[in-house]
């Protein structure tokens, strides 16, 4: 018998779609998004304290952002995918992107924006989580300290060269969920969104939705890049984020997740994520 996920535990990572949000997930407390039509400086740098359930609508500039929690959750959305950014990771968004910000824990965020000629990171158009390195992270929090209009011929200005050398440097990191757009996929998606323990095959599956096994396993790959498998278990993943955040134990949240053991679920967490739970989330317990 499968095991839903008690309302209280699920979050929503289905990319930018119409309508509130699932019953569960936290209460929407919206947030101001910077209006401007340009830049005034190669990067400006924006510092937050947010709770949970904090959203900026789904909006875009001209201007790339690289949104960082040094504590917390971070939830971006798309039209195609979800990108999640637990501490020591963020999300790179190109200009022009259209894109939503929820934390789905309570977050301490810093956002830089930078002018779309400044620097190219990963895939030109396409958004990424990257892994923020000690070095960088210190730039991080030292950009956002600098004025609006710092003098980019001063130390300010040589500080934000290198910033942005070492931003043009950073990894990405498999943190992305891309969505399927075919309805029958969809359908699988959001099932396993509701309840990730759920541990029907790929035949029950395509049963379920009208397709052969082979037709379900091939337009999953066609459609995300990923297997039906390799999808489900990103997901798990990545949903486990935000309770373990919260300072969930790990057995329940391994649990929950569809693991039958703790182990099982912390050497995957530690393939994905390079630390284990603990590690990872040391700094709030």
């Amino acid at each position: 018998m499968r095991q839903t996920v008690p309302p209280s535990r699920q979050a929503t990572i289905f990319a930018i779609e119409p309508g509130p949000l699932p019953r569960g997930a936290p209460p929407r407390i919206e947030r101001a998004t910077p209006r401007m039509a340009a830049l005034p400086r190669p990067v400006m740098g924006r510092v937050e304290s947010l709770p949970a359930g904090s959203w900026a609508r789904a909006h875009a500039h001209p201007w790339a952002q690289l949104s960082y929690a040094s504590e917390g959750v971070l939830l971006v959305r798309t039209a195609t995918g979800s990108y999640m950014a637990p501490p020591e990771r963020g999300v790179w968004v190109p200009a022009g992107v259209e894109h939503e910000v929820t934390t789905t824990a309570r977050a301490e965020m810093r956002s830089l924006y930078v002018q779309a000629s400044a620097v190219q990171v990963g895939d030109a158009a396409t958004p990424c989580v990257l892994q923020i390195t000690p070095l960088v992270r210190e730039l991080i929090i030292a950009a956002c300290a600098l004025p609006v209009n710092y003098d980019e011929s001063g130390p300010a200005g040589r500080l934000v060269a290198v910033l942005l050398d070492r931003l043009a440097t950073l990894t990405p990191v498999a943190l992305d969920l891309p969505w399927p757009s075919d309805a029958r996929l969809l359908r699988v998606s959001l099932a396993l969104q509701a309840d990730p323990s759920d541990q029907r095959t790929l035949a029950q599956w395509g049963s379920e939705v009208g397709l052969s096994e082979r037709s379900l396993a091939r337009l999953y790959r066609e459609q995300t890049g990923l297997s039906l498998g390799d999808w489900r278990r990103r997901l798990r993943l990545l949903l486990s984020l935000t309770p373990l955040a919260a300072g969930e134990k790990v057995s329940s949240v391994a649990r929950d997740s569809g693991y039958s053991a703790v182990s099982a679920f912390i050497a995957a967490f530690s393939q994905a994520f390079g630390q284990t739970p603990t590690q990872m989330f040391e700094r709030r317990r």
